[in-house]
């Protein structure tokens, strides 16, 4: 089954940051769903839901309370289900042990959150117009990193 849009999970604890997402996807001219969730436990029980359309990217904040976007990664790659879904880890930093760590843990792309909202478009529409299938094949670290 192939639908016209894209859907998009993000999962980010600051409203400021979720606003600024969801704008930014407005102001792209590609069709998209975007679905915000504010913790990783809303966002596992979502997922985990009988007949929910799994997103195609899911953008993931690292530190989240109650469940961090660490533990729903390694939670995501235990499970069968979500083996298709894109991950992009969407966090302030950009440290090389979170890099290092979620790279090993299967994320497939990580983006260093944007300060600014043009930047913010411009690393959107890159990563949603990512062929995923030849972007994940041959993951290496060198593309793991957003770079812009």
């Amino acid at each position: 089954m192939h639908e016209d849009y894209i859907n998009i999970i993000l999962a980010d604890d600051d409203e400021d940051d979720r606003l600024f997402f969801s704008d930014a996807f407005d102001e792209l001219k590609i069709t998209t769903r975007v679905k915000t969730f504010n913790d990783g436990v809303y966002l596992m029980d979502y997922l985990n839901s009988e007949g929910t359309v799994l997103p195609n990217v899911l953008f993931l904040d690292l530190n989240m309370p109650r469940k961090s976007g660490l533990e729903c990664l390694q939670e995501m790659k235990k499970n069968d289900k979500f083996k298709d879904i894109a991950i992009a880890i969407y966090s302030t930093s950009a440290s090389e042990e979170d890099i290092e760590k979620t790279f090993v843990m299967g994320a497939n792309i990580y983006i260093k959150k944007p300060n600014d909202f043009k930047t913010l478009k411009k690393v959107l529409e890159e990563v949603v117009t990512i062929n995923w299938q030849y972007y994940t094949n041959g993951l290496n670290k060198d593309n793991f990193l957003l770079r812009l």
